[in-house]
């Protein structure tokens, strides 16, 4: 017990020193540079603090960001996140509901896949890379996955059109797949991957707004109708009520996976019998 709050009370402080590098750093360059700019800034000073916080501070080599997992996991959530987007899309499409007009055009895609890969980097390492490995610790698998996913939920309260409907729907869809992304390898490259894909596609290839926030050009221009059950409103595809089936059977199936790895006698590639779903820290 005393090893366990050790970690989580470590990971705590890298937490709270990371939080006021960032908000110190944004009142620094608020106004004062391009928000793009602005985001690739804190998005190089998060991730340097994290790993740096995470040697000096928590005392343990940055297991979740292991480099030679990148090209496989990364991609590998890059493409789920295009899969599980477009087949949203797609039956609004055969419901009628999703109408597209014409194809748009290609400048928008390198901005919008930049901006969603910042986000993406961003919102993972503190939801997932922080709070979801630390409550776990805590908590277990189950508890990690409810807590974080109502806290992602709620903090899309205050995005454009959002309603009490729309973070709950966060929460089941992004909340629970991203921390399932997230439990199978117990690194971020899988889940900032999915959140990548998933937001590209929405914005940057079928023009939806992203939770709420409209983007500017895509690749595909086209419209929704229909009841806001279905098409999700004013808050777009994410507050649909398809979006949050699919999710839900992709972070099930994901969290399936390791809970197979963790009967008896089972082994995992390297040989060792038993493997289990949570991670095992120092």
């Amino acid at each position: 017990m005393r090893t366990k709050l050790a970690y989580v009370g470590r990971g705590a402080l890298n937490l709270a020193v990371v939080l006021a590098v960032l908000f110190g750093l944004q009142a620094l360059i608020r106004g004062r540079v391009p928000d793009t700019l602005g985001m690739i800034v804190l998005c190089i000073v998060l991730v340097a603090s994290y790993l740096a916080g995470v040697r000096w501070i928590e005392r343990r080599p940055p297991s979740e960001f292991l480099a030679r997992a990148a090209f496989v996991e990364f991609p590998a959530g890059f493409a789920l996140g295009l899969v599980l987007f477009t087949t949203v899309m797609l039956l609004l499409w055969m419901f009628r509901a999703y109408r597209p007009a014409e194809w748009d055009s290609l400048a928008p895609l390198a901005g919008g896949f930049l901006f969603a890969l910042l986000a993406a980097i961003l919102e993972e390492i503190l939801f997932r890379g922080f709070l979801f490995r630390l409550s776990e610790k805590l908590f277990g698998l189950w508890g990690a996955l409810v807590l974080t996913s109502a806290l992602f939920g709620a903090a899309h309260a205050f995005n454009p059109g959002a309603t009490l409907a729309s973070c709950v729907a966060i929460a089941l869809e992004a909340g629970l797949l991203l921390g399932a992304a997230y439990a199978l390898k117990h690194r971020l490259w899988l889940p900032i991957g999915l959140h990548l894909g998933w937001n590209f596609a929405e914005g940057s290839i079928f023009g939806m707004s992203i939770s709420g926030r409209t983007t500017q050009g895509s690749l595909i221009a086209g419209t929704l109708r229909g009841r806001d059950l279905l098409t999700g409103g004013a808050f777009g595809p994410e507050n649909s009520l398809l979006a949050v089936v699919i999710c839900l059977a992709a972070a099930l199936f994901l969290l399936w996976r390791p809970s197979r790895l963790e009967r008896p006698g089972t082994q995992n590639r390297t040989g060792i019998a038993g493997a289990r779903h949570r991670i095992e820290l120092p």
